[in-house]
């Protein structure tokens, strides 16, 4: 139960931190307006708020966990909304910060 609601945390606030961060980009880059980046601000508000309900109560090591769920989560959301083609090196990268971030949340201690 401990590891899943740790994931499932984790893969909400990547939704709402990568959705965000993609809604402020379509609305000034892309110029599709102060909506987007409304709500964009918004969703990453939300994943501020997210974050506070991982079980660990250490700040830094939860953000630190979550830069390899952020990379990893960025990756996938470029694959299937910017139809992006990640590389080896892209996938390797992905790969080591997801096993850095679960050594830090899921070592015994």
């Amino acid at each position: 139960m401990h590891v899943a609601r740790v994931l499932l945390l984790f893969v909400a606030a990547a939704l709402a931190e990568i959705g965000g961060a993609w809604l402020v980009w379509q609305g000034l880059r892309e110029h599709r307006g102060a909506l987007f980046v409304g709500l964009g601000v918004v969703s990453l508000a939300l994943y501020g708020v997210i974050a506070t309900f991982q079980p660990d109560p250490h700040f830094g090591r939860i953000l630190a966990a979550y830069g390899g769920i952020f990379v990893a989560g960025s990756l996938a959301w470029g694959i299937v909304v910017d139809r992006f083609r990640p590389d080896a090196w892209d996938w390797t990268g992905a790969t080591l910060c997801l096993i850095g971030a679960g050594v830090m949340m899921l070592a015994p201690r």
